[in-house]
């Protein structure tokens, strides 16, 4: 039987209501969208997990206003694409962006679950590594026959993420 009445979206969890992280789910849900459409990785492996994880932070630390509906994620494309970008300092922004919304937190004292999940995310993304082509080692930049050929460098699972997200929004 479903106890109705006792969810909540905006609790911090110490009244007894259940805090939902509807801010994260939406933005992993947005990222998971983007991401499929591009038909870039199968949903089941490491490396669309990255690209999900990179775009939902990209997604939810650039909803300063907290609102992320439907009709402006088409109008936020743009702005993905900038902070996604190759030449930009996306571990930067990501950082200085969980840092303020943390000092936020601590200073209203209210438990986000939508932050302990962005930092969660967060946290794989910096403490993974995935083994990937090492594009630098390529003579002349030139690729090999086989993508299972050729050196391999274990890369921060954001560094493979991002660009995989970047894509998915141009594909899209």
């Amino acid at each position: 039987m479903l106890h109705r009445g006792h969810e909540s979206t905006d609790g911090d969890g110490d009244s007894g209501e259940l805090a939902v992280p509807m801010a994260w789910f939406y933005a992993e849900y947005i990222a998971d969208e983007l991401l499929r459409t591009g038909d870039l990785m199968p949903p089941a492996s490491v490396e669309f997990r990255a690209g999900r994880d990179a775009l939902a932070l990209t997604v939810f630390l650039s909803d300063s206003g907290g609102e992320l509906s439907g009709i402006r994620v088409i109008s936020q494309l743009e702005t993905w694409l900038s902070l996604t970008a190759y030449d930009q300092p996306w571990q930067d922004w990501v950082r200085e962006r969980m840092a303020d919304l943390e000092a936020d937190a601590h200073a209203s004292g209210v438990r986000s679950p939508d932050l302990a999940l962005a930092r969660a995310a967060w946290r794989w993304l910096e403490e993974t590594e995935l083994l990937a082509p090492d594009l630098d080692a390529v003579p002349g930049g030139a690729g090999t026959a086989g993508e299972d050929e050729g050196p391999k460098v274990w890369t921060p699972a954001w560094q493979l993420g991002l660009p995989l997200g970047h894509l998915a929004i141009h594909l899209f």
